[in-house]
């Protein structure tokens, strides 16, 4: 599923796919927000998206071999929660 597909989903339950696009787009724009924030996005019995930390580190250039030095940075993290594991076994 891509997101014209949940967009499809969701105009099956709104009134108008303008209107579901729009609700879709709201929901990821306020995710992205609240990731900016380093603030965690909880969705009771789906998941949380979280920011979470990579350290530094060694990595090799595959073309050359050649050692290179990976700067640490900051990456969003999604863990399911309960509900949606039971349902993906």
């Amino acid at each position: 599923m891509n997101k014209g597909d949940l967009i499809n989903e969701v105009a099956k339950i709104v009134s108008t796919k303008k209107e579901a696009q729009a609700a879709v787009d709201c929901i990821i724009a306020s995710i992205t927000k609240s990731l900016k924030k380093k603030q965690s996005v909880t969705l009771v019995g789906f998941g949380t998206f979280k920011v979470d930390k990579r350290k530094a580190r060694k990595g090799r250039n595959p073309q050359t071999g050649e050692a290179i030095k990976i700067k640490a940075k900051k990456v969003p993290k999604f863990v399911a929660g309960k509900a949606l594991k039971e349902a993906v076994k």
